[in-house]
């Protein structure tokens, strides 16, 4: 009997390319591969790019030099180039790395068996369109590979609100959401697989507005009322979201469905209205606050979790301390922050950048503050009683770790615990990045 072909896909980047991979695995698994945990014992490698931070292309070419010498040793391997790096650069790296055998773009990667079968007829297939036909229905339709109990879905893709400093309207195209009803045979099809969370993922997710099986143009909201009709699926979350699409149907849902859980991720980029405009955001610092006020109206529990980027160009000192003022009014349970790199082909890239030492400066300065929330909120809840969904063992014998409602993550030993079990904890340490607690 012949040997199943091979595949191993390294993941860079967001949630979405995470999902986008196991898309990929399942379309290359009706062609015969398997997935493997290591290059080297792989017929086929796929490098699922992105393109947010910086050097993202020098970092996929230093991935490809490493890569080399196995191609050296095994002629017969593939090389494919899969993300946001392939959509904006795919000519370039065919030109500039002949180790490569395809590039496929993040709305293409249902054709890649076809692909990989022109590559086998001594072909190197670049494909970076961006189709009219729905790339999820043409996935493979059999039996899909066994997941976790917590699972990432797509509804929505593309981004219509062009960031001065963001690459994703380039990348990934315009908004497109997905049909209601495709998204809610999927959510099924995920549970019925063990699944008993999911979190709904788009580059701007509460902007979905995907047709109904009412013909009528659903919300998030609604659609999130429908996903909690699933008897079996407990947990919805959902990211990443804009704050001008925190509609009051959405709002209000945060107070009203059960299984939509208490966290939030909402990126705001700068506590600066001057800055806000030059990123093109569309928002006031004002009205981000606002519309958190709002939500924790109806859901007081609410954790809240952002995006920051220090150093866009133009920011002055004042700039800066009125995002520390913002951090400091919010109160974070966690937030990301980075310096300001230019991404080429953005409005923001024209302009000039700040000395690196004032990025570093301000970037430490805005971190310290974020760790110190992060410190105080895990500490807060030592004592409390909170629900966990166990997902695999921990490190420790009969160890398990889970997420609690507010994505904290908690560890637990106890012998009666198993991945998939939805418990009541009570926490009793706070640790750097995670919870201990016991079974009540």
């Amino acid at each position: 009997m012949t040997e199943p072909r091979k595949l191993f896909i390294k993941t860079y980047g967001c949630q979405m390319n995470v999902y986008d991979s196991e898309r990929m695995a399942e379309a290359m698994g009706a062609s015969g591969y398997v997935t493997t945990d290591t290059p080297e014992s792989a017929d086929m490698i796929l490098l699922n790019t992105c393109h947010i931070r910086e050097k993202a292309a020098e970092k996929v070419y230093s991935e490809l030099g490493r890569l080399k010498p196995l191609k050296d040793l095994n002629p017969e391997l593939k090389i494919g180039i899969a993300g946001c790096v392939a959509q904006a650069e795919g000519a370039e790296i065919m030109r500039r790395a002949p180790v490569v055998d395809l590039v496929v773009g993040p709305q293409t990667y249902h054709r890649l068996p076809a692909m990989e079968a022109a590559v086998r007829a001594g072909e190197r297939p670049v494909d970076t369109e961006f189709p009219s036909e729905d790339k999820f229905e043409h996935l493979p339709k059999g039996p899909r590979a066994g997941r976790g109990v917590a699972a990432f879905l797509t509804v929505q893709e593309g981004c219509d609100k062009f960031c001065a400093f963001c690459v994703v309207p380039y990348t990934r195209g315009a908004e497109v959401s997905r049909p209601a009803e495709r998204i809610l045979r999927e959510a099924r099809d995920l549970v019925a697989r063990g699944v008993r969370e999911i979190t709904l993922l788009g580059q701007n997710v509460n902007g979905y507005h995907g047709e109904g099986m009412d013909g009528r143009d659903w919300s998030l909201a609604r659609l999130v009322r429908e996903l909690a009709e699933i008897e079996d699926l407990w947990r919805i979350r959902y990211t990443t979201s804009h704050p001008n699409d925190m509609t009051d149907d959405l709002i209000a849902a945060h107070g009203e469905v059960d299984k939509l859980m208490p966290y939030l991720h909402l990126p705001v980029q700068s506590g600066s209205d001057k800055i806000l405009k030059a990123m093109n955001r569309k928002h006031t610092a004002a009205h981000y606050l606002a519309v958190l006020e709002r939500l924790r109206d109806v859901r007081p529990d609410l954790a809240v979790s952002g995006d920051f980027i220090v150093g866009f160009p133009g920011e002055d000192d004042a700039d800066f301390e009125a995002t520390l003022d913002l951090v400091r009014a919010v109160g974070y349970h966690s937030a990301f922050s980075f310096k300001y790199s230019a991404r080429p082909g953005t409005p923001a890239a024209e302009r000039p950048v700040l000395p690196d030492v004032i990025l570093n400066a301000r970037l430490h300065r805005l971190q310290a503050v974020i760790t110190q929330q992060q410190r105080m909120v895990q500490e807060s809840m030592v004592g409390r009683d909170v629900t966990v969904l166990f997902e695999k063992a921990a490190r420790m014998p009969g160890q398990m770790v889970g997420k609690s409602d507010y994505l904290h993550a908690v560890h637990v030993t106890d012998d009666a615990l198993a991945p998939g079990m939805l418990r009541r904890v009570r926490i009793t340490e706070s640790m750097t990045n995670s919870l201990n607690g016991v079974l009540l």
